[in-house]
Formats: structure tokens, sequence, C-alpha cells
């Protein structure tokens, strides 16, 4: 079976982490699974990864959203690759791939990655002229599934939900960076980009209150983003500047996922979090917004903390719980590990897909 794989690359975030997760155990398997990228045309570090893990793969320049052009270039290359199934990641390559799947009669899946509010705009119309095209769609979990049929208005009938997969912790590129920490000092981990979903803002605001009863608590925040200069203003404004550490990003967050006492996660909305299972592999106990897919990943009261998003008091009270009790919080991490291993592993991940292309090709 050969599939292709295409995907807009801007940087490496969720989406781009698990095909680099994905794509390999597919071809693992016996699936000729390759890669085509629309990018920018800049050094992408997501190809040298590519060829680390020997997976075969193409580039198109895609420095504008809309560029008929790229659609003949990347409709040739498909018709070149003679694919089974055209596998879609994201809105670009939604509408790109679906157009260019026609010129090789190849079958579509798409997967759906996240539940973005600007999906409920007018580009839902958009989603549903294509859906039609796509003989799956992949929702990485059941929250997903359900925006997509009732925000988005997705046919039910085709959606299938395959949750993401990981089994180890990301591999160091470089030295671990950020602060230097006693052993003894109460440390709050996020990982996540500096931007409005991800609700950094609250986890500052949080941690005043946390330092009422543990004031050498600190938060590391391991990423870049828009808000970070407002970020580094609302800690100065909360006395916090020591506090809280953006130290972007690092080399190895293994080093940090494994040097932390609690995960804080406190998102707005998310598509699957799998920063989540990075810390649930780490057996680090999890605080998180109740929000959109977490309530998949996250088991409240055995694996970690939910609280309602934009809740200052509760995220506290939360983080705060866990801190006074260890053994708590070593229980926590234990279920976390057991529930990971079980649920999200690569294994599952990549047998559910090679079901989903079967039934495609047979439907």
């Amino acid at each position: 079976m050969r599939v292709v794989h295409v995907h807009r690359l801007r940087g490496i975030g969720g989406s781009e982490r698990h095909l680099l997760t994905l794509l390999p155990a597919l071809r693992a398997r016996g699936i000729d699974a390759r890669f085509v990228g629309l990018d920018d045309g800049e050094p992408e570090p997501f190809y040298e990864q590519l060829d680390a893990l020997e997976v075969p793969y193409d580039r198109l320049r895609a420095p504008r959203d809309l560029d008929p052009a790229l659609l003949v270039r990347l409709a040739r290359l498909v018709q070149a690759r003679r694919p089974d199934i055209v596998h879609t990641h994201l809105v670009h390559a939604d509408v790109y791939g679906a157009l260019a799947s026609l010129a090789s009669r190849a079958t579509l899946v798409s997967t759906k990655h996240n539940d973005d509010p600007f999906r409920r705009g007018s580009f839902r119309h958009v989603e549903r002229l294509f859906a039609r095209r796509a003989a799956r769609i992949v929702c990485i979990t059941a929250a997903l599934a359900r925006f997509n049929v009732h925000e988005v208005g997705l046919p039910e009938a085709k959606l299938v939900v395959v949750h993401y997969g990981l089994d180890t912790l990301p591999a160091a590129w470089g030295p671990p960076g950020g602060p230097d920490l006693p052993e003894d000092v109460p440390l709050l981990l996020a990982v996540s980009r500096l931007e409005p979903q991800k609700g950094l803002d609250v986890a500052v605001e949080a941690l005043a209150r946390v330092r009422e009863t543990q004031p050498t608590a600190v938060l590391l925040i391991l990423g870049a983003g828009s808000l970070q200069q407002e970020l580094l203003e609302l800690a100065a404004a909360r006395d916090l500047t020591d506090a809280v550490v953006l130290a972007g990003h690092t080399g190895d967050v293994a080093h940090w996922l494994e040097r932390a006492d609690v995960f804080v996660h406190p998102a707005r909305w998310e598509g699957f979090g799998l920063v989540l299972l990075e810390a649930m592999l780490a057996q680090l106990p999890v605080v998180a917004s109740n929000v959109s897919s977490i309530p998949e990943i996250v088991a409240d009261g055995e694996t970690g903390l939910l609280v309602p998003p934009d809740d200052v008091e509760r995220l506290a009270a939360a983080i705060t719980a866990l801190l006074e009790d260890p053994a708590r919080r070593a229980a926590y991490g234990s279920a976390a590990l057991e529930r990971a291993r079980q649920r999200f592993s690569v294994e599952r991940m990549t047998a559910h897909t090679i079901a989903v292309y079967k039934e495609a090709l047979a439907g």
C-alpha cells in the first residue's frame, strides 16, 4: 500500500511531531509511507528528522496561502508517486491535497488535529465541501470528533477516532538549558507555544497564589511565541520576576520532565496535547484545564487534576494540593505511565491508522 502524507510546514508542533512518530511506524509495518511538505523554502528541521528516520519526502515551495501554481505542482507530484491513498493534515493540505488527489484518483483520508475556533466560521463551508471527497476523516480525539460534527458540520459516518501514540520521551538535541535550581525547589513545568490558546497567563497568576504557601516554587515555561514579553511583564507586575522562567526552546525537554514536580497545562482549547503524553511517560502528575480533548488524556483524580479554564484560584489550589502531598504525586505519576502505555502506544496508533486505510480503500 502506497500512502502520501501532505502537510503545510511552519516549524515542528504537535501535528508534525505526530507525523515523525507515525511515518516510520507505518513503514515498519510494510506501508510505503512518504511525505510531501508545503513550506516557505526556508531550512526546516522537520526534514532533517525525516532524513534521520529514513522516511522519503518531497518539498514544494508554498510562500502563499492561495497559489494555483502550487496545486498544479502538487497534482503532478501525486500523479508521479501513484499512491493508493493521499493523507492530508490541517487546512492547507486538506484543500490542495483533496484537489491533487483527483488527478491520480487516489483515495483521500484527512486528519483533523485541532478544534481551533476559526473552524466554526465561514471556512466550515469549505471543509464540508472537501469532506465529500474524503473516504475517511480521522479525528485525534472523541472530543474533536464531536466538534467536527456539531460545530463544523462534517458527516459523522466518515469520522473515526485515532489517538496520537507515543512510547518515549523526546530525544535530546542539546543541553537542557533553563535555570540552575536546587533539588529542593518545587518546580512547575509548562511546555507549549506562548500563545493565548495555551493559557500561560493563568499559570503565572496561579503561581502568585501557590507561593503563598510554597514561597520558593518556580514556574519554568519551555517554548516560544508571541506572548513572551506580555508574560514577562505579567510576572514582573506580580513580583514573580525570579519565579517565572521563560527558557525558550531547550535542547533536552526530557531532563525537565524528569526534574519537575507538577506539569501545568491551563489551555483554553486543545486538539490533543502531545506534551501531556510526554508528562505521563515521565511519571509526572498533570494539572490541566477540563476542556476539549484533555479529559480523554488525563484521568481526573487518577493521573492528575482537571480544573475549569481561566480559573486562577482552582488552578492554584490543585497545584498546591499536589506540591503538599508527595505520596499523591507519586501515585498519580505511576498511574499516568500505565495509562500512557495502555491507551496511547505507537503500536495502537499505527494499527488503528492502517485499519482506517483498509476501510477507506474497501469503501
